[in-house]
């Protein structure tokens, strides 16, 4: 086989063209430019994982915890010793000198420095209670960011499962559509030989019509849904993102009201709420009988002549009168932790009553996902029959909608039992605090 010199020229340029082709496609894989040819799929656990991680609710319980680690050692200070220099300069200073019965001053400058170091040895408990109200804070805080955490996760399993139904009603809306559409061009046709009157083409158009309007209800419905989810996670989702289906629902749930109670870190909180409440108002009292310290100080001294001072010791600190100042400290404490336990109490009670209402309530949706799934199965089998008895011209265009609508609703129902099964599920999580 021989070759013209301009088809010789032209495979060079053709081949150089392809192996171009090659080397950009290469360099787009490598560097994961291209687009995506399928939607990325994002995972639950990837956006609980991402929205504890980014969201600012979560960093500001973080900041308070690393906050009220320090409060023990506030507290702890005043046990360790306590060490302080002082020092003074006069520029010009009166001193008073006697002289055979006569006080003589004369002006000279001044200076003085000196260190105090002071030790507390007993203070009636007062610190070693503000030591464990302080560690108790601590406490507070983490369980605080636990029950932080279990909320924001359970609002983005809330917002990723209603996305993922949505995706799953919009897929429903579209069949619902296109079978509308071919009921539309099939009572055309069935017009057009005479076989249909005029009115079954018109009422499959207006079901049409009301069909696409759903679609796009449901279209605006997952975009709210990503929406809220993308503020979670702080950060866009992109356009073809798919979610994954929920996983498969236990028929029960293990655990009684009373022991999804025993793990609520709300309770826990206001427990440990109470308990420092106690030993606040223990610090209160001990205040009233004062403190005994040591103490011990050196200073020198230049004011006309130089000398140096020490004093070591000990001293009694025995508050007399404080203005009503103690009295009043005591009493806010005795509220405080009166109503720290009122508000366990009442706590405890609302908790107790949501548990047991969703308790019910998954009872409930359990019966109903039986009965919405039979339904769904019949409605299935009815509109085959309703569709079947139409074309052969025994059933009218009224039949097959309601056939179709039994079996949509049917369908949407099914979904929407599972969802607020799982919502209820999620819900019993979250007052457990449990993040996964």
């Amino acid at each position: 086989m021989t070759f013209t010199f301009y088809e010789f020229v032209r495979n060079i340029i053709v081949k150089k063209e392809f192996m171009k082709k090659i080397i950009i496609l290469v360099f787009f894989l490598f560097f994961g430019m291209l687009p995506p040819l399928h939607g990325q799929t994002l995972g639950l656990q990837e956006s609980i994982d991402k929205a504890l991680a980014t969201h600012p609710d979560i960093k500001r319980f973080i900041l308070q915890l690393k906050y009220s680690r320090k409060s023990a050692d506030v507290a702890r200070a005043d046990y360790l010793p306590q060490i302080s220099l002082n020092g003074e300069y006069d520029p010009t200073r009166t001193y008073v000198l006697p002289t055979n019965g006569i006080f003589h001053t004369r002006d000279d400058d001044g200076w003085q420095i000196g260190a105090v170091l002071q030790q507390k040895i007993w203070d009636f408990s007062r610190t070693t209670n503000l030591i464990k109200a302080g560690k108790t804070e601590e406490e507070i805080a983490a369980l605080s960011l636990a029950d932080a955490r279990a909320l924001m996760a359970y609002k983005v399993k809330l917002q990723y499962e209603l996305a993922a139904v949505q995706q799953q009603a919009i897929a429903v809306r579209k069949e619902d559509l296109q079978a509308k559409q071919e009921l539309y061009r099939q009572a055309q046709a069935l017009f057009r030989q005479g076989l249909k009157t005029e009115a079954d083409a018109t009422r499959f158009l207006s079901s049409c019509s009301v069909a696409r309007d759903n679609l796009a209800v449901a279209e605006a419905n997952l975009a709210k849904a990503k929406a809220m989810l993308s503020f979670y996670i702080g950060e866009p989702l992109p356009e073809n993102v798919g979610f994954a289906a929920p996983a498969s629902l236990p028929a029960g749930y293990p655990l009684t009201a009373d022991e999804i109670l025993r793990h609520s870190p709300v309770l826990k909180n206001l427990q440990k709420k109470t308990q420092q409440s106690d030993l606040l108002y223990r610090a209160a009292k001990a205040a009233r009988f004062g403190s005994i310290d040591a103490m011990a100080s050196y200073s020198h001294q230049d004011t006309l002549n130089s000398y140096d001072s020490t004093v070591a010791g000990i001293l009694l600190t025995i508050p007399l009168y404080s203005g009503g100042r103690l009295s009043a400290q005591q009493e806010q404490a005795i509220i405080n932790r009166q109503s720290a336990k009122n508000e366990y109490q009442s706590k405890m009670l609302a908790l107790k009553e949501e548990c047991e209402s969703l308790l019910i309530d998954l009872r409930r949706y359990t019966q109903t996902i039986r009965a919405r799934t039979d339904q769904f199965r019949a409605a299935g089998k009815t509109k085959e029959v309703v569709d079947g008895r139409y074309r052969e011209g025994l059933a009218t265009y009224i039949e097959v909608l309601d056939a179709t609508a039994a079996m949509l609703d049917a369908r949407l129902g099914l979904l929407q039992a599972g969802y607020d099964k799982s919502s209820t599920i999620h819900r019993l999580e979250y007052l457990q605090g449990k993040v996964q």
